[in-house]
């Protein structure tokens, strides 16, 4: 069984010998588009009469946009969900068409892990422009609070604590595992105001830190982030940088999105000019979950 159209409707970033093999799950061949779609319009034109679109995490696929395609079957997310009311797809509106919206997880963590302490080793120690304290200083004994405990946020922790950092974690629910594992909770607050460096790994938008929290963040510390967008209040965040000349911010350029060259002026923000995650390593495993995915759904459908 197969797709009657498969339309990859912005840049999704799969491997070419993946694309391949998603072409022979296609009756006609499939389209690639490989810039962004500005406008809803643009979408729907680029999704045509395709049953089956794939999409970044660039783009918005809306519930207008959905209701205005009734012969989409399938929709695949070439980017992480965790969180169906934080995906750029509109999943409920799928399912109330009965359109099966597939993503994937877990595929460019371990880049982000290098990224995350890569630059720390190097603000710490002054190997770039810029150091964090006066002397030179090592991880060890600092101490790190991780906001999400996810997958990458419990991989930051394990590696904070191999480099000899304490770490203590903010989760909306409490991982009584972790803590077994030595990882002690902490109200935010309280995190916030004890931790050298704090390191927020939350699904796509969510603002977790606002003015009162900025208000009580330890002075001559670190914030990262390398979640897909903001997880702080924009305003409230250049506030504190900016009163705050000891203290460092460090991003990747997924987690800034539209707010690059606004951060970049400042001297204590550092901010990648690269997706910290997405090296070919990680390219290769989305494209091969992509692919599980919409195989793995023709495989069920042809059951029924």
């Amino acid at each position: 069984m197969s797709f009657k159209k498969i339309t990859l409707i912005d840049s999704c970033g799969l491997t070419s010998p993946v694309l391949e093999q998603i072409a022979q799950l296609s009756t006609v061949p499939i389209t690639n588009y490989t810039d962004f779609p500005a406008t809803d319009d643009e979408i729907l034109q680029r999704i045509g009469d395709s049953d089956c679109i794939l999409v970044s995490w660039n783009t918005k696929v809306s519930a207008e946009v959905i209701k205005a395609s009734p012969k989409l079957k399938y929709i695949g997310m070439c980017c992480s969900l965790y969180d169906e009311k934080a995906a750029n797809v509109d999943i409920l509106q799928a399912r109330k068409q009965g359109i099966v919206v597939k993503g994937v997880r877990d595929y460019g963590d371990d880049g982000t892990l290098e990224f995350i302490f890569a630059e720390l080793i190097y603000l710490l120690k002054g190997l770039g422009n810029l150091q964090w304290q006066a002397e030179t200083r090592e991880l060890r004994g600092k101490t790190m609070g991780v906001i999400g405990m996810g997958t990458l946020g419990t991989m930051v922790a394990r590696t904070a604590r191999h480099f000899g950092m304490e770490v203590f974690y903010f989760n909306r629910s409490r991982k009584l595992q972790l803590e077994e594992e030595g990882f002690a909770f902490l109200p935010l607050n309280e995190l916030l105001a004890t931790c050298d460096v704090i390191s927020t790994h939350l699904p796509k938008n969510s603002i977790v830190l606002s003015e009162s929290e900025f208000l009580v963040k330890k002075a001559n510390s670190i914030l990262v982030n390398t979640s897909i967008g903001l997880t702080f209040d924009k305003a409230a965040f250049l506030e504190w940088i900016s009163n705050d000349p000891t203290s460092f911010a460090i991003f990747d350029r997924v987690a800034v999105g539209e707010h690059f060259d606004e951060f970049s002026k400042y001297p204590n923000i550092i901010v990648s000019e690269r997706s910290s995650g997405f090296t070919l390593e990680a390219k290769t495993r989305l494209s091969e979950k992509v692919l599980d995915n919409m195989q793995g759904y023709l495989s069920e459908t042809a059951c029924l």
